[in-house]
């Protein structure tokens, strides 16, 4: 049926960004992959931080800046020349049927989306870090990274295994830099 992975990565990009669409998702999957939109999330994320974890705040954020500069400098710097992937919204084979829902197609390469890297980093290292304060809530940063990440290919700027290397590679990222902020620092509590 598919000669290869790329073929069998097009097939589902075409199940996500032609055939699932609706006016719903239509409207708000490009506010979605937007870090301004997320901007009241992240501010949150670092007031919360310092109010309810003072001595450890300027560590923990710092760390947590660390997870963003390490994802987003290995996929947009390694991974991406690497594989010098066309995005779906460059792929000539593409033209006809893309539905393209956002006003710009990055030029660099697809492969891995940094936004599912960098979103994914973050919460691997939120869930890992926090698991203690949040608890059970700490699963919606996981979602929130999946969103993210289906939005991308959704609006057409990502194909699917695009995300899904970005996941891996941010979870990864995530996870060693929560477990060194662990081993050097603790766990964090609200007492």
């Amino acid at each position: 049926m598919f000669r290869s992975l790329i073929d069998f990565d097009k097939y589902l990009f075409g199940i996500v960004n032609q055939k699932a669409s609706n006016p719903f998702f239509d409207s708000i999957m490009p506010f979605f992959r937007q870090p301004l939109f997320w901007l009241p999330l992240y501010l949150f994320i670092i007031l919360f931080a310092i109010y309810n974890f003072p001595k450890k705040a300027a560590i923990w954020i710092g760390s947590l800046l660390l997870t963003i500069t390490i994802t987003d400098s290995v996929s947009s710097h390694i991974f991406k020349p690497l594989f010098e992937r066309l995005r779906p919204c460059n792929n000539p084979e593409l033209a006809d049927s893309i539905r393209l829902l956002v006003d710009h197609c990055g030029q660099n390469g697809s492969f891995t989306s940094s936004h599912a890297t960098n979103h994914f980093g973050i919460a691997v290292f939120i869930f890992m870090t926090l698991d203690k304060v949040w608890g059970k809530f700490n699963y919606l940063f996981i979602l929130w990274a999946g969103v993210i990440s289906f939005a991308q290919v959704y609006v057409g700027v990502h194909f699917p295994f695009d995300v899904i290397g970005g996941a891996i590679l941010g979870s990864s990222i995530g996870y060693l830099t929560a477990s060194a902020f662990k081993n050097k620092v603790g766990c964090i509590e609200i007492i």
